[in-house]
This record gives C-alpha cells, sequence and structure tokens, in this order.
C-alpha cells in the first residue's frame, strides 16, 4: 500500500492523535476511515444527483409496470405478521 504524507496544523494533529485514541485504533486507521467516509458520502451525492437530472416517470408509466407483477398471495414466509 503506498504510503502519502499530509501536512496538518498542530492543532488539527493533536485533535486526530486524541480522536484515534478515543477510538481505540491508529492514527492510519483513523484517517483511512475519514476518508473512506467521505469518499462514500461524496459518491452517494453523486448518484442522487445522477437520479435527481433523470426524468420522473410519469403515473401512467409507474401504473403500467405495476400491472405487470402477478396478483398473487405472499409465500408463506413473506407474510406480515402482527406482533402482540
Amino acid at each position: 500500500m503506498p504510503a502519502i504524507s499530509v501536512n496538518l496544523p498542530d492543532a488539527l494533529k493533536n485533535d486526530l492523535r486524541d480522536a484515534a485514541q478515543r477510538e481505540g485504533i491508529s492514527i492510519n486507521q483513523f484517517i483511512t476511515l475519514a476518508v473512506a467516509e467521505k469518499i462514500s458520502a461524496l459518491k452517494q451525492a453523486d448518484r442522487i444527483a445522477h437520479y435527481k437530472s433523470k426524468p420522473s416517470v410519469s403515473r401512467e408509466e409507474f401504473l403500467a409496470a405495476l400491472s405487470e407483477i402477478p396478483d398473487t398471495p405472499p409465500s408463506k414466509d413473506d407474510e406480515l405478521t402482527r406482533i402482540p
């Protein structure tokens, strides 16, 4: 795995060290998790923007798609049950 060097202000480095200690993980693990979390959020925002930019399905198209679903009762494993 390639290493990278990052310059951080002292206060941020101290906060990073403290946060990693609180989490019980190394600074490297903390940074890796933080970067992964941020990238995941950005990708999700991109996906939302992508689907938001697509034209909406009309009510007629939606009902036509629903009409193609067979009208059968759910299997025993799929039935909802009431919890007393």
